[in-house]
């Protein structure tokens, strides 16, 4: 979980969860340095969370697989709940 602690990161993988895309889409999308989000792909690449394909001279980031998506999903849906003040609940 602490992959997904850390705001960019989380802010990545939801922008990913909408559809692949490069390092220059993600920058403009995410509103951060390019170094900082090479380096937090780079920590999402290496937990396993994202996958990244070269197509021609640029590296194209996705999520790795349906399990990622739904645990983002998840992940939103709590940060809602909590700052919509909602009591807890099984």
């Amino acid at each position: 979980m602490r992959l997904v602690a850390e705001p960019l990161r989380l802010r990545l993988l939801c922008l990913l969860a909408e559809g692949e895309a490069d390092v220059t889409t993600l920058t403009g999308r995410a509103g951060a340095a390019r170094p900082a989000v090479s380096q937090q792909l780079a920590r999402l690449r290496v937990g396993g969370l994202i996958a990244a394909q070269k197509t021609g001279r640029r590296m194209v980031y996705r999520l790795r697989g349906g399990h990622v998506r739904s645990l983002i999903r998840e992940v939103m849906a709590h940060a809602d709940h909590l700052v919509g003040g909602h009591p807890e609940h099984d």
